[in-house]
């Protein structure tokens, strides 16, 4: 019976991290681009804007899952139309993941050598061209492991909200393991959390 269940419970949580991972890489490499091009000596000089996106950024990520999944429950109803289940999920998850994944990749971006950017400067490469064919090239290997890092970390906050009404693995493991006080359902969702 629950072995449907952990099956159902383990598609919602692979939509869940799906649909927000994807969200995040959308949004979290454009937002370190701008964070690094816009910082002191950057391509694209812009201090002010800098401030306030390394602000809002630092503000989100400081923020624990949960007390963020709580206080965006008015923003998630109105984007979905509902607080609970897969999809309600999605909402605090990119939140949650897209700054933080935007600071990994922006740490990755300040890591290729200046000299490369001065030198496509220097050919008259324009800045665009600098960014897509110098940047973000030369970052991509911490770029891949600053999302395989926020694929994990996005799975353990999917589990934490399935424990309070997203479905997925968490709820699972909530209701059929800790609140039935069943031990194999424990585990078996800690191992299939483990090899996702």
């Amino acid at each position: 019976m629950w072995v449907d269940r952990l099956l159902q419970g383990t598609l919602d949580t692979f939509l869940m991290v799906g649909v927000s991972s994807l969200i995040a890489l959308l949004l979290g490499i454009p937002l370190a681009v701008i964070l690094v091009t816009s910082s002191k000596g950057g391509i694209y000089e812009a201090p002010g804007i800098n401030r306030v996106l390394g602000a809002f950024v630092n503000l989100f990520r400081s923020i624990p899952f949960l007390i963020l999944m709580v206080a965006l429950i008015p923003f998630t109803r109105m984007i979905v139309g509902t607080t609970y289940g897969v999809w309600a999920a999605v909402v605090p998850l990119t939140i949650a993941a897209t700054p933080f994944f935007a600071r990994i990749a922006e740490v990755s971006l300040r890591e290729v050598d200046h000299g490369l950017v001065e030198a496509a400067q220097a050919m008259g490469c324009r800045r665009w061209h600098i960014i897509w064919h110098v940047l973000l090239p030369e970052a991509r290997p911490g770029i891949v492991g600053g999302f395989t890092i926020t694929l994990v970390t996005m799975i353990n906050s999917s589990a934490m909200a399935g424990a309070i009404g997203a479905g997925g693995l968490g709820d699972i493991a909530y209701r059929y393991g800790y609140q039935r006080f069943d031990t194999q359902v424990m585990l078996t969702v800690i191992v299939l959390l483990v090899a996702v």
